[in-house]
């Protein structure tokens, strides 16, 4: 797999993701053909860890009445925005993983464009969006985002998520450890990952749960899911192995840039003593 990076812009990751924040109200600023294009081009480009099957669509929403635009496929919680793009993925192991580390990769890239997005796991109705996909019953259709760009005005409906989904973030204490999950990691301890991993830290995910959890064992970094008991049973799929995609895209496309060289691996290492919610995912091995 080639280095992940930002498809049409030299702009550096770290600066796309610092940038990137959820917006649920748009301008209605059409967006230029010529940007449009390159978008709808980054579709076939984007490559990940998994062998996984997927493919995205560009979906103008109908120019609906009143509220029934606004209530069009996101329950409300979307306004002013009529250009989404909705990803399909072949079902199978690892397709999740898969799916978030393209995802958050083309997302990445439409922040480096200028405009807004919102990563939708659960506030949109997937039967609507899921015929106008034609998806098929080998495919879940984990997430969408609205494009466009932002209104100066915020609207009442970011007043009620910025709670939720704000910019606080867990401290490394929690997430990341050396050696055993007895010892904590510190910045000094990641050396040249420091930045790969405060990046990981700072990713988006349902809810705001942060479930990446990240042991170092000498070169090599395992992650795990810290399983949030709250999303057990509540999809078809576990919408949290599409953060953990997410967090992979950040860590490896940031330690690239750097010039840090490694490659995924499913083998796990010694990691002993798991908390009983946690399940290992992959791990990153440094060269």
């Amino acid at each position: 797999m080639s280095p992940p990076s930002l498809l049409y812009s030299n702009q550096p990751i770290e600066t796309s993701i610092h940038l990137r924040k959820s917006v649920r109200t748009y301008s209605g600023r059409l967006i230029p053909e010529e940007v449009k294009s390159r978008i709808q081009k980054a579709f076939n480009q984007l490559s990940g860890p998994f062998d996984a099957p997927l493919r995205f669509q560009w979906l103008d929403i109908p120019q609906l009445k009143g509220d029934e635009k606004v209530r069009f496929g996101t329950y409300g919680v979307i306004l002013g925005a009529t250009n989404f793009i909705a990803g399909a993925v072949k079902k199978g192991d690892h397709a999740l993983e898969h799916f978030g580390y393209c995802f958050e990769s083309l997302i990445l890239t439409i922040t480096s464009l200028g405009l807004g997005t919102c990563w939708m796991g659960g506030t949109f109705s997937r039967s609507q969006f899921a015929r106008a996909m034609h998806l098929a019953n080998d495919e879940w259709l984990p997430a969408i985002t609205p494009l466009g760009y932002p209104s100066w005005a915020r609207g009442p409906i970011d007043l009620l998520f910025k709670p939720i989904t704000g910019r606080i973030r867990f401290p490394w204490q929690k997430l990341f450890f050396s050696e055993s999950l007895k010892t904590l990691m510190t910045g000094e301890e990641a050396g040249d990952y420091a930045v790969p991993l405060e990046m990981v830290r700072i990713a988006p995910s349902a809810a705001n749960r942060q479930p990446w959890r990240v042991v170092k064992q000498g070169n090599r970094f395992l992650f795990f899911l810290a399983h949030d008991a709250g999303y057990k049973g509540k999809y078809d799929f576990d919408m949290q192995k599409i953060d953990m995609g997410i967090a992979m895209f950040h860590f490896e496309a940031t330690a690239r840039e750097k010039g840090l060289k490694g490659e995924w691996q499913l083998k796990l290492s010694a990691a002993h003593d798991l908390p009983q919610n946690w399940e290992y995912i992959v791990t990153w091995q440094a060269k």
